[in-house]
């Protein structure tokens, strides 16, 4: 969606602070022992009690509340029994719904201790995802995003997994347009000003090709490499990009 009104820009941002409460909270639980479906427990009992509802269950009817993957599940865990062990890696991906307005928002958390290897990888991560959020300027062209997220990538060692862009966001969780997180040459169409986006660039040292798991809707990395993403919703301004799910 493109902002139309004061009233749009304060619902978008009313979900989007509520949607990085809800990781910040998330990040405070992850421990070694606890499992991913007591972490999606306590972020579907916190977005009740703050009126608001899960984007991907009500969008798609997915089994959880958030998509959490570990390791070299890229995205779109199920919650589960699965108990985090020390050293993992977990994506904690959380969008929700409230008063017609919607914002998504992701970021990988480390089980202590971290090994230095997985440290690099949520460091350049983060950095994509930076690099990605200040090419985001009205008039650049689509592909400016991507072409930054994957020199950020490059320069670190990794890559931006192709078959995970991002995309519009605001009246319902997907909408147009997909933003490729990678450079691709033929996204030519130009940003404008008060576009609704993530970004999201999903890093991995490896192929970055995915299998379906047999659940249906965890994606993991065919080599089984790892992956770490951080993800925000983004209103494009002639200022700058304004960041609606930073904490």
């Amino acid at each position: 969606m493109c902002i139309e009104s004061q009233h749009d820009l304060d619902g978008l941002a009313a979900i989007g602070r509520l949607v990085a409460s809800t990781l910040q909270l998330l990040r405070h639980q992850i421990a070694p022992g606890i499992t991913t479906n007591r972490l999606d427990q306590i972020a579907a009992r916190f977005l009740r009690r703050h009126g608001a509802r899960s984007a991907r269950r009500l969008t798609y009817g997915f089994p959880g509340a958030t998509c959490i993957s570990v390791n070299d599940e890229a995205a779109h865990g199920v919650p589960g029994p699965r108990r985090l062990e020390p050293g993992d890696l977990v994506k904690l991906d959380v969008s929700a719904e409230r008063h017609g307005y919607f914002a998504d928002a992701a970021i990988t958390v480390g089980v202590p201790p971290v090994t230095p290897s997985a440290a690099r990888l949520l460091a350049c991560a983060r950095l994509a995802r930076d690099r990605a959020i200040q090419a985001a300027v009205p008039g650049r062209p689509f592909h400016a995003i991507g072409a930054a997220a994957a020199a950020a990538a490059r320069s670190c060692g990794y890559r931006v997994i192709p078959d995970l862009p991002g995309h519009g966001v605001g009246r319902a969780l997907h909408e147009a347009p997909t933003v490729p997180q990678h450079f691709d040459a033929g996204a030519t169409a130009p940003l404008i000003d008060g576009l609704v986006l993530t970004i999201e660039p999903h890093l991995t040292a490896g192929s970055g090709q995915l299998l379906e798991s047999r659940d249906g809707w965890t994606l993991r990395t065919r080599d089984r490499a790892w992956v770490a993403v951080f993800e925000h919703t983004i209103v494009l301004t002639d200022q700058g990009p304004r960041l609606l799910t930073a904490a």
